[in-house]
């Protein structure tokens, strides 16, 4: 999946920092590739048409929601438990299969 974001370092710092994703290449302040468990990338971010944009407004065409299968939920429990609630405004459900 290939995302447009606004701003990379706060895309990193979300998606590496706090969503545990791992860093395994970048392309300059421009664009990152992430991954979980070595993979070459599972997310590309990139700013190259998106740079400092805003969010779009309601209503309109964008991704709207995303989903991630944790298989080690206690450890991604512990590795959340440290982020802000209020600074990240998520919300974390757990569903049974």
């Amino acid at each position: 999946m290939h995302l447009k974001v606004a701003d990379l370092e706060r895309a990193l710092k979300f998606y590496c920092g706090v969503l545990g994703f791992e860093l395994q290449q970048r392309f300059g302040s421009s664009a990152a590739f992430i991954s979980a468990g070595g993979y070459h990338h599972h997310i590309g971010l990139n700013t190259w048409e998106s740079a400092g944009g805003s969010p779009p407004p309601p209503r309109s065409t964008g991704l709207y929601h995303l989903a991630f299968f944790i298989q080690r939920a206690p450890r991604w429990r512990m590795h959340c438990g440290a982020c802000s609630r209020r600074e990240l405004n998520w919300t974390a459900r757990r569903i049974m299969a």
